[in-house]
C-alpha cells in the first residue's frame, strides 16, 4: 500500500498534473482505498463512487482556501486520502486513530464536521455568506448524495440559498441511477454548453436587455425553461433559484474537470448533477452496494467478509423478530424508519407486511410526526430509530407526540456507546434529553428477554413509550416469546441483596453491576425504568443502606442517576451517592468495551467506585 500512496499527491500537486496523470491518480486512489478498507473495515461502496469526483474537485478548486463541504463522510474517504491522511488509514475508526467522518480538528481540508446527513448545503451556504460579508473571493462547494436529499433540511437550505443569491455550488452526487451511453453523451454535451461562458454571457445580456420589455422577458424565460425542461430534470432546482447543470458522468475526468472549471467562473447559486456508481471499480460492491456500504475486513480477491464470531443474536435482531411476531397478531401495528431498514432490523418485517412498513427517507422529523398522525387515527406506530438520530426530531417527540399523549412506541437502537462511528453516533444523550418530557415512559432492558418484555409493555401502554437498547449481541438467553409478557410499570428488580451499599443499574450495565455487587457484598438493583422511577424502592434503599451508586451508559448530566438524586433530595432523604456514567465530553471512536473500561463503567470500574465510596464513609465520624 505504501507504493500506491506515493502515487497519490496532495491537492496542490494535482493542479499541476495533466489529465492523463490525474487518471493515474484516480486509479491508484481506488486501489489504495480497496486495499486499506479491506483490512480495517469501514464505509466502502459510496467512497468507491466518489474517487474521480474527489480528484476533480481538488484539481479545480484551491482547497483548503476554497471550501469543500462533504455531506456525512460516508463518501469522503477519497478526500481524506488526497489530503495527506492515507498513512493513517491503518488506524481508521480506531481509538486515537483516524475518524471515519469529517472533523475540523483533524485537517484544514475538512471544512465542516458531519456524521449525520443533509447538513452540507446549510453549512456551505453559511460559509458562502460569510465570505461575501468578509469580501473574500472564495469558492464554496457542498457535495451531497441523492439519499441525503430526502431530508427536508437540504431543501430548506436550497430555498434560502436561492433567495440569498449566494456564491455556492452544490454538487448532487446521484448514485442510484445509471446513464446509458447515448443519454450520457447528450447530457454531457448539454452541460458543457449550459456551463460555458458564451451561453451564460448571452443569457445574462439578453436578460438585461429584455428587462426593459417585461412581456418579452417572461416569454423568453418560459421558452428557456421549456427547452431545458425537455433535456434536464432540474426544474425544481431552477425554481428554487439555483442554475441547474447536468446530469454528467461523475467517473469521467474529461467531462468533470472542464465542467467544474466552467462553473467556477459563474457566480451565484449553482447545482451540478453528477451521476456516479456505488462500488465503482470493484465487482462485489457494484453488485451489492448496500451490502458493501459499511464493511468489516474482507478478502479483496472474492469480496468475502470476515465472519463474525458465533454468539447470541443482536439486540437489533431481537427487536426485528419481536416486531414480526407482534405484527402477526396486531393489525394496527405499523413500522416506521428514517432510512435505516437494515440497521434497525426491519428487513423481514418489510417482506412479511409491506403494506404496514414505511421508510420515509432521511427525514427523522417527518418520521415522528407521521407516526403521530397515524396514532391519531387508530394505528399503533413503532418508530425504529437510532438514539443519535432521534435527537434530530426532538421537537416532534415533545410537541407532536408527548403533548398529545399519543400511543407511539420508540425502539431506540444504538443506545450507549457504539464504537467505531464515534462522537456523532454515540447514543449518549437519549435518557437525559427525553426524561424531562412529560407523558413519556422510558425503559432500559438488562438483557434480550427484558427487551421483548419491555416492547410488549410499551406497545400496551396507552401513551408514548421509549425502549432503549444497545448495539451488539445479547447475553444468550433462551427467550420466552409470549407476547402478553410485560413488565410492571415503574417497578425495579432486586438482583442481589447485600449490605451498606446499593448499586442501581440502568440497562445493560446491570450485568457488570452484579459482578461488582458480588465483590462488594452490595445490593444490586436492575432499575428497568428511567421514567417512572420505582419511588417506593428508592425510599427503602435510602433508609436501609449507607450509600447509593448509580450506573448508566449515558451522560451523567441530566441522566438516570440525576433523576434518582433529584427524587431523593426532594423527599428530604440525604444519602451519600455517586453517579457513574459518561462524562461531560464527546466520546470519540474506539472499541466500546475499551471505552467502558477507561470510563470506569465495567465491572472493575464499578467495584473500584464502590470501594472508594465505602472508604470515604468509613473515614467520616459516626460511620462504621
Amino acid at each position: 500500500m505504501t507504493d500506491l500512496l506515493k502515487g497519490i499527491p496532495m491537492p496542490e500537486e494535482l493542479r499541476r498534473m495533466s489529465r492523463t496523470e490525474l487518471k493515474g491518480v484516480a486509479k491508484a486512489l481506488r486501489q489504495f482505498l480497496l486495499e486499506s478498507v479491506s483490512q480495517t473495515g469501514g464505509h466502502l461502496s459510496s467512497c468507491l463512487g466518489t474517487v474521480e469526483l474527489a480528484v476533480a474537485l481538488h484539481t479545480v478548486f484551491n482547497t483548503p482556501d476554497d471550501r469543500l463541504v462533504w455531506d456525512v463522510g460516508h463518501q469522503a474517504y477519497p478526500h481524506k486520502i488526497l489530503t495527506g491522511r492515507g498513512s493513517r488509514f491503518t488506524q481508521l475508526r480506531m481509538k486515537d486513530g483516524l475518524s471515519g467522518f469529517l472533523k475540523r480538528d483533524e485537517s484544514p481540508y475538512d471544512s465542516f464536521g458531519a456524521g449525520h446527513s443533509s447538513t452540507s448545503i446549510s453549512a456551505g451556504l453559511g460559509m458562502a455568506v460569510a465570505a461575501k460579508l468578509e469580501k473574500h473571493d472564495r469558492e464554496v462547494v457542498a457535495i451531497i448524495g441523492d439519499g441525503a436529499m430526502t431530508a427536508g433540511m437540504a431543501y430548506e437550505a436550497l430555498n434560502n440559498g436561492g433567495v440569498l443569491d449566494a456564491n455556492l455550488l452544490v454538487v448532487l452526487n446521484d448514485n442510484e441511477m445509471s446513464i446509458s451511453p447515448n443519454v450520457g453523451a447528450v447530457s454531457q454535451y448539454l452541460t458543457r454548453i449550459l456551463s460555458g461562458r458564451l451561453y451564460n454571457t448571452v443569457r445574462d445580456s439578453a436578460g438585461q436587455a429584455l428587462s426593459l420589455v417585461p412581456p418579452l422577458r417572461e416569454l423568453a424565460k418560459k421558452a428557456e425553461e421549456g427547452v431545458k425542461g425537455l433535456v434536464t430534470p432540474g426544474t425544481l432546482f431552477e425554481e428554487m433559484g439555483f442554475n441547474y447543470f447536468g446530469p454528467i458522468d461523475g467517473h469521467d475526468l474529461d467531462a468533470l474537470i472542464p465542467t467544474l472549471e466552467n462553473l467556477k467562473k459563474i457566480k451565484g447559486p449553482r447545482l451540478l448533477h453528477v451521476m456516479t456508481k456505488k462500488g465503482k471499480g470493484y465487482g462485489p460492491a457494484e453488485e451489492d452496494p448496500c451490502g458493501y456500504h459499511g464493511v468489516t475486513p474482507f478478502n479483496q480477491s472474492d469480496g468475502k467478509m470476515a465472519k463474525k464470531a458465533g454468539g447470541p443474536p443482536s439486540y437489533t435482531k431481537i427487536f426485528g423478530d419481536w416486531l414480526c411476531d407482534k405484527g402477526a397478531t396486531e393489525s394496527s401495528l405499523v413500522a416506521i424508519t428514517p432510512a435505516m431498514r437494515e440497521g434497525s432490523g426491519l428487513v423481514r418485517f418489510e417482506q412479511l407486511y409491506p403494506e404496514r412498513y414505511y421508510d420515509v427517507g432521511i427525514a427523522e422529523q417527518h418520521a415522528v410526526t407521521f407516526a403521530a398522525g397515524m396514532a391519531c387515527d387508530g394505528m399503533h406506530p413503532v418508530v425504529a430509530i437510532y438514539s443519535t438520530f432521534l435527537q434530530r426530531a426532538y421537537d416532534q417527540l415533545l410537541h407532536d407526540v408527548a403533548i398529545q399523549n399519543l400511543p407511539v412506541l420508540f425502539a431506540i437502537d444504538r443506545a450507549g456507546l457504539v464504537g467505531a462511528d464515534g462522537a456523532t453516533h454515540q447514543g449518549a444523550f437519549d435518557m437525559a434529553y427525553s426524561r424531562c418530557i412529560p407523558n413519556l415512559v422510558i425503559m432500559a432492558p438488562k438483557d434480550e428477554q427484558e427487551l421483548r418484555d419491555m416492547l410488549n409493555t410499551g406497545f400496551a401502554y396507552p401513551g408514548p413509550a421509549l425502549v432503549r437498547y444497545p448495539r451488539g449481541n445479547g447475553v444468550g438467553l433462551e427467550l420466552d416469546k409470549n407476547l402478553e409478557r410485560t413488565v410492571a410499570l415503574g417497578k425495579a428488580e432486586v438482583l442481589r441483596s447485600g449490605k451498606k451499599l446499593a448499586i442501581l443499574a440502568f440497562g445493560t450495565r446491570a450485568a457488570a453491576a452484579l459482578q461488582a455487587g458480588e465483590a462488594l457484598d452490595a445490593t444490586v438493583i436492575n432499575m428497568r425504568f428511567v421514567k417512572p422511577l420505582d419511588h417506593a424502592l428508592l425510599q427503602e434503599l435510602a433508609q436501609t443502606h449507607q450509600a447509593l451508586l448509580t450506573v448508566e451508559e449515558g451522560v451523567i448530566a441530566g441522566g438516570a442517576g440525576s433523576a434518582v438524586a433529584e427524587y431523593l433530595l426532594n423527599q428530604g432523604q440525604i444519602v451519600p451517592m455517586r453517579i457513574l456514567g459518561l462524562p461531560d465530553q464527546f466520546i470519540e471512536q474506539g472499541d466500546a468495551n475499551q471505552w467502558l473500561a477507561e470510563l470506569g463503567l465495567d465491572a472493575s470500574g464499578i467495584t473500584a467506585a464502590g470501594h472508594a465510596l465505602l472508604d470515604s464513609l468509613a473515614r467520616k465520624p459516626g460511620h462504621a
